[in-house]
């Protein structure tokens, strides 16, 4: 696969969020504001890049039969690195994002891309895959979160977009309004993918139909009916 393909597969074509449907936690619960899912997403995109390379560089040093583990450790002392940086220069965000920075360390992507990609592939490549898929991620978070920030309280990065003699949408602000916007830019994603010629991932058979299933399978959280969390 050229460089070029590796790096903007995940942005569309394999999105990790809008089309694999990986990492929703922090994608619904983090987006009610766009600096919420700006944050997010970069602090999981650099969390994705230094685990790619440095699962990457040892991938045949691993031994294979705890090479989950390892790949767990790796993730874990790159989310506290990041989580210490925000926490230093930007307590805001750091407070706002919460738990679910931390849960960072569980997130499907990343898991998902150290079994999938960076084990098997070149350190350059792999620096490349955890781009594509960090910037994939971040623009899926952004957008969700512009989109129920603006709805929901008329602002967008603390700018007042819609007058307030215009009353928000405050549905927009809780968890059904998120599965709304959500929904709407997975339809959305098909819909280019499939006029551009491509084919969306197929996900009738639940977990199987994952491009990540083998990884989440090797973690123990991921079945042949489906059911991956």
């Amino acid at each position: 696969m050229k460089s070029k393909d590796i790096l903007f597969n995940g942005i569309l074509k394999e999105n990790p969020t809008l089309v694999l449907i990986l990492g929703t936690c922090p994608t619904l619960a983090v987006t009610t504001q766009a600096s919420n899912g700006l944050g997010m997403g970069l602090a999981t995109m650099a969390v994705l890049i230094c685990s790619n390379i440095a699962i990457s560089l040892l991938r045949n040093i691993i031994p294979d039969k705890v090479r989950i583990p390892c790949y767990i450790v790796f993730i874990s002392g790159f989310v506290i690195i990041v989580g210490l940086v925000m926490e230093a220069f930007v307590p805001s965000l750091y407070d706002a994002l919460g738990l679910y920075l931390d849960l960072i360390v569980v997130n499907c992507i990343i898991l998902g891309r150290a079994e999938m990609f960076a084990s098997k592939n070149t350190v350059f490549h792999s620096m490349l895959d955890g781009i594509g898929m960090g910037i994939g991620f971040t623009l899926a978070l952004l957008m969700m979160g512009s989109i129920r920030e603006i709805l929901g309280s008329g602002t967008w990065f603390g700018l007042t977009i819609i007058p307030s003699s215009i009353s928000p949408i405050a549905i927009m602000m809780l968890a059904p309004g998120g599965f709304f916007v959500y929904g709407c830019l997975i339809a959305l994603v098909n819909t280019i993918i499939r006029k551009r010629g491509g084919t969306p991932v197929d996900k009738s058979n639940g977990c199987m139909g994952c491009a990540s299933f083998d990884a989440c399978r090797a973690a123990g959280t991921a079945s042949e009916k489906g059911g991956c969390c």
